[in-house]
């Protein structure tokens, strides 16, 4: 069911979307049953739900974080994460590098931005960001690579609504780029859409989706 499910979904990417498949709250099997199907990378949001699937199952997959990291918590996945996805402010950009460092490695991040209409979403706001962006401090942390950006959309039916969130989206990301970016190949992820908006997202410039229960089931 896992590998049809993934078909389906990978059939309806557009070229150059990266699918990140939302293991999270799913047991070691299941992950491992899209790891089969050709699955390699995939996304957590609890530390400790994260190390028991890297411990368990093989060595070659991409690990994202894509939950609310605590600061405490960055040195259990320093290690061996690919891509830590909602960095929402330079304290917790700091120790990412510094345990970056630690472990002489340079690791992926997106800065997380709130532009869903719900006060539940986490993430800096475009002015927070760019407050942030334009301190310079980021620009000495050598062990972290800043890719590009993420967001959730409002949890709504309204796709007119969803829609704008995500065109905010891509032009916040066009704005970062200009300022910030521009010479920089690296900074290319817009990472939006999930498993009810992500075709949506696609249209608005995303080219990396979560996706998780359209893989796994609810």
């Amino acid at each position: 069911m896992i590998a049809t499910n993934l078909k389906k979904v990978r059939a309806s990417l557009n070229d150059g979307v990266e699918l990140v498949a939302v293991s999270k709250y799913h047991p070691v099997e299941s992950a491992l049953e899209a790891y089969e199907a050709g699955q390699r990378v995939f996304g957590e949001s609890r530390e400790q739900e994260l190390r028991v699937k890297h411990e368990q199952l093989p060595k070659d997959i991409r690990w994202h974080f894509i939950g609310h990291l605590q600061t405490n918590k960055v040195k259990y996945i320093a290690p061996y994460i690919a891509m830590i996805e909602a960095v929402d402010s330079l304290k917790l950009l700091k120790e990412i590098n510094r345990q970056a460092e630690r472990c002489n490695r340079i690791i992926d991040v997106l800065l997380e931005l709130h532009l869903a209409q719900e006060e539940t979403k986490s993430g800096m706001t475009p002015e927070e960001c760019h407050d942030m962006l334009e301190g310079g401090e980021w620009r000495d942390l050598a062990n972290v690579r800043i890719r590009g950006i993420m967001m959730m959309a409002s949890n709504t039916n309204d796709e007119d609504q969803i829609r704008r969130e995500f065109l905010m989206a891509k032009d916040c990301f066009g704005d970062i780029k200009s300022r910030y970016f521009m010479n920089d190949e690296s900074f290319n992820v817009r990472s939006y859409g999930m498993s009810a908006d992500y075709l949506i997202a696609q249209q608005c410039g995303s080219n990396h989706v979560r996706v998780g229960s359209k893989i796994f089931a609810e």
